[in-house]
């Protein structure tokens, strides 16, 4: 997807109270046109054919869109964080183990990016860790012949006095994602509020929201986003996500004043 098709994207999530429902946006008379103005209509279709965003049937000769819901978990960078640390958790823990040789390191790299983009922990190099069901993860291996001397996927329990806390803090790096998260609330905070009536004071809010998305982005890509009763203590995800629902739906009002 294209930069600034990403940056409309984005830009539909400020007209939601809580980033959940973003509300019907004209697209030919508003801030994302000035942001957009070359090729707006052509990109809205693309979108809309991508399901991404939809058309308010209601008023079908005007260019009246919203983010679908496919289009909003998108935009959020692909997970709804409310959602994830609201799913349930059975108690069970999830491994991948693997011993894959030295000459096949490729493959080995390949799989570490994929449980890594997949949000599993990482225990020891060749153990891998998710409080989730592996459906996915079962499916793909489908696909090829059983070698449990290569890889396995297990269903485990901790049976030697290892807590839950032990494990997360094991398995993910939480003063990397607090970090993330510290640096991104430093962004938040530097939000230009101010009325659009000229076109200096758009350009900056345009270059502060584009700041905001990939500093969100790095953040979030690194957390696991783990159900609320495995976060460990001091974890500022949450904090940093309440702030940034009411810093963009501040910043989503500022668009109604567009008057340039």
């Amino acid at each position: 997807m294209k930069p600034k098709t990403k940056e409309l994207m984005h830009l539909l999530l400020w007209t939601a109270d809580r980033l959940s429902q973003p509300m019907f946006r004209d697209l030919s008379d508003s801030y994302e046109a000035w942001v957009y103005k070359n090729g707006l209509t052509r990109q809205a279709a693309e979108l809309a054919k991508r399901e991404l965003i939809e058309r308010d049937v209601g008023r079908p000769d005007a260019r009246i869109y919203r983010l679908s819901e496919k289009g909003r978990i998108q935009a959020l960078g692909g997970r709804d964080p409310e959602q994830q640390w609201a799913r349930t958790w059975d108690g069970r823990w999830r491994l991948v183990a693997f011993d894959i040789p030295v000459e096949q390191n490729t493959r080995r790299q390949r799989l570490h990016r994929y449980l890594k983009h997949q949000g599993f922990g990482c225990l020891q190099d060749s153990m891998w860790i998710t409080p989730d069901p592996m459906e996915e993860e079962k499916e793909l291996l489908k696909r090829e012949a059983i070698n449990v001397e290569s890889l396995i996927l297990l269903d485990a329990q901790p049976c030697a006095g290892e807590t839950n806390k032990q494990i997360v803090s094991g398995a993910w790096r939480f003063s990397r994602i607090n970090g993330n998260y510290s640096r991104y609330l430093q962004v938040l905070a530097q939000c230009p509020f101010e009325t659009l009536d000229h076109e200096a004071a758009a350009k900056r809010l345009r270059r502060w929201a584009e700041r905001e998305r990939m500093a969100w982005l790095e953040a979030v890509t690194d957390d696991p986003l783990l159900p609320h009763c495995l976060l460990p203590y001091g974890y500022m995800g949450k904090r940093a996500w309440r702030q940034r629902v009411t810093v963009l739906s501040k910043a989503g009002r500022l668009l109604k004043t567009f008057s340039i």
